[in-house]
């Protein structure tokens, strides 16, 4: 390796520096003191910023009521896992899945349920098996780009899924941030269009303006949401009114739907170019063609670990992320997610470049 390659970070799905709109949320913010100075820097209601609510209520056609916004994803699923889990419960999730969300459900003590993922979506065999032997309070899922992997699950699966969960009585807890960015592909009807009776929708606007804006919405059924946030009172007063009023007026200013086409201008071709790098570069591996979000993912050949490749690695100034945490139950020896969203096409190439020379010297070292 030459001593004067730059690090390349295949870890975090991290948004690009670039796509940040820093001046018209500089302008949203202004707008916003000065129309809501008073509200947002005050104390408000736990349900959060009013105006936002009911402008995503409107953007999807429900009442007010089904809508709580919170100081991010994780924190809303950590509130559903108060008040859904209690220790010993059964949770279910896909198999691989996003490791945060595991790491929280084994924090609130659940029994953890992995349903394997295919192409289209999760093994409906293997589903309906795990039903048949226990119920759980709720599946949490990532149906569009789903991370770590960028797969997308197909309406067949999906309307499957929602009459599953009627059928038996449990949640979907549908984690969507990366909804809004397809590349390419006919876009699939959420699990909350197709069932807003069990479905409670989550949305984050983290990758559409920035994660340091720390604003999410879930929707779903008003009971519920009303018991998030008394929670959520408990827990924090009210949520973090001034980003959430900064967001409202970047929105309603109608920013938000050219900011999206900018993001798939800016992203498209960087998963295009992740994909063009493995094919001609590391055809042993098996990978995942997505049609939008910030990830796809690898499976070495056998024989080859991940935990190995990763190591070996540093020595490329190349690093990785270990595949065995999105794994709630084991498994993942050999599973690689590649965030692609951070690096333009170049450094994308050159990083693809250098796993292959890491994988070429595990595959000779295999077949001495």
């Amino acid at each position: 390796m030459s001593e004067n390659k730059s690090v390349i970070n295949f870890t975090r799905g991290v948004p690009a520096d670039e796509s940040f709109p820093i001046k018209d949320m500089i302008e949203a913010s202004q707008i916003a003191l000065e129309k809501y100075g008073t509200t947002i820097l005050q104390y408000g209601k736990s349900f959060g910023f009013l105006p936002l609510r009911e402008w995503f209520a409107e953007q999807h056609g429900i009442s007010v009521d089904n809508v709580l916004t919170a100081n991010s994803t994780l924190q809303i699923i950590d509130f559903l896992c108060h008040q859904l889990l209690q220790p010993g419960d059964v949770a279910f999730t896909e198999t691989p899945t996003y490791d945060r969300t595991i790491t929280l459900l084994k924090r609130h003590k659940a029994e953890i349920v992995g349903i394997p993922l295919e192409a289209d979506g999760p093994n409906m065999e293997a589903l309906e098996q795990a039903l048949i032997k226990q119920v759980p309070k709720f599946f949490y899922v990532i149906p569009d780009f789903q991370n770590p992997t960028g797969l997308t699950y197909s309406l067949e699966k999906r309307q499957k899924l929602v009459n599953l969960a009627e059928q038996y009585g449990f949640w979907l807890i549908e984690d969507a941030p990366y909804r809004p960015l397809r590349f390419r592909g006919k876009e699939q009807p959420s699990l909350f269009k197709l069932n807003p009776t069990r479905t409670l929708n989550l949305f984050s606007f983290a990758k559409v303006i920035g994660p340091g804006l720390r604003v999410s919405v879930l929707h779903g059924q008003a009971e519920l949401l009303a018991k998030i946030a008394k929670f959520a009172e408990d827990t924090y007063i009210c949520p973090a009114m001034f980003n959430m009023g900064a967001a409202y007026q970047f929105c309603v200013s109608d920013k938000l739907p050219g900011q999206i086409d900018k993001l798939k201008a800016l992203y498209a071709p960087r998963l295009q170019a992740c994909l063009d790098a493995i094919t001609q570069l590391l055809p042993d591996v098996e990978m995942t063609r997505p049609q939008g979000g910030f990830f796809l993912s690898l499976t070495f050949p056998e024989g080859i670990t991940t935990a190995a490749v990763l190591e070996r690695a540093k020595t490329y100034n190349l690093n990785l992320a270990p595949g065995q945490a999105f794994f709630p139950n084991g498994g993942g020896e050999r599973f690689l997610r590649l965030p692609y969203c951070a690096m333009p096409p170049e450094q994308i190439h050159e990083g693809i470049s250098r796993l292959a020379a890491v994988v070429k010297e595990e595959l000779g070292i295999r077949n001495l």
